[in-house]
This record gives C-alpha cells, structure tokens and sequence, in this order.
C-alpha cells in the first residue's frame, strides 16, 4: 500500500503563558511511500517523527495537510478503518490474557462483513504465531515472558489482520542490545515476508540504517533528507544529517579552504577546488583517516582501543571541535601504532608527571571528507584533484 503525506503539518498550543505561540511538531512533511518498503523515521526526542506516526495511524489530527493510502485520502477516517496494525514502544498487551487471546483480540473486535468464525480467528492466530516464531508461548501470560518474546506477541496481534500499513513507535527501545540486534532482523524477515508496508520510527540511527529501504532524518518537525540509509551517510546534505549518522560519529574540525587547499590548523590536509577561500566545518567520518607516516593532518596520540578486524585510533587536535578524534584504521596497523602509542606514554614531561604528547600522522580519504557552511551548516560540495 503506498503512502502519501502532502504538505502535513501538526501544531500544539502553547503553554507558555506569556508567549502563547504554537508548538509546531510537524511542518509541511511531503513524502511518497512506496509500496512494500520499509522506511525508518529518524531522529533525536522531541523531533516529530512519532507525531508523524500517530498522523498516519489516525490517533492525532493533522492541523494541516492531507494523508492518503493506495489514492484514498484517509485524512479523517478514524484509526479502525484505516487498515493499519500499530505496535507500541511499551508493547500495551493486556497482562491477564494469555498469548494466544491477546492475538486474538483484534480479530474479535471485527463487525458485520469482517466478521470471522472462531476456526477462522484461532488459524489466523496461529498463523501470525509462526511468522513471529512464538507458536510454543500461546498459553503463557504476558509477565511469563522475556521483552523479547513480549514484543514479538505485541508484533504478532498487530499483524493477525494483516494490515495494509504497519506502524512500529520505537519497538525496540526496551529490549538489550543482543535482544534489539535480533529483534530487528526480524522484523525486517517479516516485513519481507508479508510485502507489507512498514513505518519504523526509531532515535538509533543504528537500527534506522540496518533494516531501512530509506531513512527519513527529522529535526525539529522538518525533514532534514530523505534516501536510502548508505546515500544519506555517504553524502549528508548538511551538518545535522552527517553529525547524526555514524557510530562512532564523524569527527568535526574548525577549517579553511584557501588557494584550493583545505587547511585544519596550520596543516594543509586537502587539495580541493570548486570552492571560494572560506571558513568552515570539516568533517571527517572515522573511517577517511589513512595512517601514514607523513600525512599531512598531525594530531596527539591519546590512546588505541582494539575492536576486534579494526582499531580506534584515538587522537587530539586543536582544531577539532570535540575533546577527542576517534579514527577506525585496520587490525594490520596494531603492532606499529601500538608501539609508538606504548613508546610515547613510557616518557615523562618536565614536570615529571605529564606523558609526552605522541605524534601520530593521517592521510585523508575525500570521499569522507565533508566541509559545511559556518552560517548556514548546508554542505558544500568540492572536487577533490585527481
């Protein structure tokens, strides 16, 4: 079922007594939704993406702005007659049913023409039990189960009516990280497996960017970019987008690009051209650090953290618009960044005290590299010398 939002916008009184101005949560959103796709709404509390969600559902009214499913406008039809299954942070199942009532429940609620026998409500029942993979919990009660299993119940009863748009408001936030790792996959198996359209609002660009045909990243009630997860990481359109997405985050840098060089402190990083001699933000994802025993970005080597297939690289440069700058470099490079980090921290200061700041050098992968307009933080796009 594809999803249109035109020009939807939700405001909120205010409730400040003396400055009675409106709360917008939504402003001016437009988007297609494709049919069969599943798409993340990202980004931090407070930014409108479960308002957003609770539009589609039908649970607020648009203050403006019309919603429409598969070319019907849906704007003003209450939340049961818009065919949509909704799945809650907090799971809302009822704690004295047991599993296989709570999933029946929707199916009970059906009226005149919808109507279903009893044989057809318990295959209905079952059925969404095994595409959740909680056949054997039918008879439990909702505290006789892990979060987990909690929210593959809470997944199955919205599920038992296959909607025609599923609506997920943070369905992971309450689990643990191996829970949430698991739990997502499978809700992308089952969004590929039923082909039904699914809204996923989230805070964890993490979770957005694994499972998501396309990201929406909202701040404030605006949309900030929309494409699909890589695209938006590889090219953020503005400080926001590429300060959101990434773990670890891109790291920040006070810069200035003159005569087609890009310079962070005295040193020249970049060739660049395309651009006007400016101030600006530098960003650079932790994966465009090359080290390089004379590359021309120099930093303080503060620490090594092993990860595993890489390493983190940490490192400190005045610059730098955070305390430190973390760079993922291969596990070839342990034994040598290793022994000069061990070398430099071995050394006293002159006061005694004090370790030797230790430098370590970088090279610079462009395609990682993003500069951003001091005033307006859009991105400005350059062209790297070849």
């Amino acid at each position: 079922m594809e999803v249109v939002l035109r020009n939807l916008t939700k405001k909120f009184p205010g409730r400040d007594r003396k400055k009675r101005e409106d709360v917008i949560a939504v402003n001016d959103f437009n988007f297609v939704i494709p049919d069969g796709k599943l798409i993340g709404l990202l980004g931090p509390s407070g930014c409108g993406k479960s308002t957003t969600l609770n539009l589609i559902s039908g649970l607020l009214k648009p203050t403006s702005g019309r919603i429409f499913f598969g070319g019907d406008d849906v704007t003003d039809l209450p939340p049961e007659n818009r065919g949509i299954g909704l799945v809650f942070q907090n799971y809302a199942l009822y704690p004295h049913l047991t599993v296989k009532q709570n999933i029946l429940f929707p199916l009970q609620n059906l009226k005149g023409k919808d109507k279903l026998s009893k044989r057809e409500m318990l295959e209905k029942a079952n059925e969404a039990a095994r595409l959740v993979q909680i056949e054997e919990l039918m008879e439990s009660k909702p505290a006789e189960l892990s979060g987990g299993q909690q929210q593959r119940v809470a997944i199955a009863r919205a599920l038992v009516k296959m909607p025609m748009v599923l609506l997920l408001d943070e369905p992971l936030s309450n689990l643990d990280a191996r829970l949430r790792l698991q739990t997502r996959e499978e809700i992308r198996r089952i969004q590929r497996k039923t082909g039904i359209t699914t809204i996923f609002v989230t805070h964890d660009q993490e979770e957005a960017m694994s499972i998501s045909d396309m990201i929406v990243v909202m701040k404030d009630g605006i949309v900030q970019q929309i494409g699909k997860p890589q695209e938006v990481y590889d090219s953020p359109v503005n400080l926001f987008v590429a300060r959101f997405l990434g773990t670890p985050p891109i790291n920040l840098f006070e810069g200035r690009a003159k005569d087609n060089q890009l310079y962070i402190g005295e040193d020249a990083v970049l060739r660049v051209k395309g651009i006007a001699d400016q101030e600006v933000f530098v960003g650079i994802r932790p994966e465009g650090f090359i080290l390089q025993e004379n590359g021309p970005l120099c930093c303080a080597l503060g620490g090594v953290e092993v990860m595993g297939r890489d390493i983190s690289v940490v490192s400190q440069n005045k610059a730098s618009l955070s305390q430190s700058i973390r760079a993922i470099v291969g596990a070839e490079h342990l034994e040598k960044i290793g022994k000069t980090y061990a070398a430099g921290y071995g050394e006293k200061g002159p006061d005694g005290d004090r370790a030797m700041e230790t430098p370590v050098r970088f090279a610079l992968n462009p395609h990682k590299v993003f500069l951003f307009d001091k005033e307006t933080e859009e991105r400005i796009i350059f062209e790297e010398y070849v």
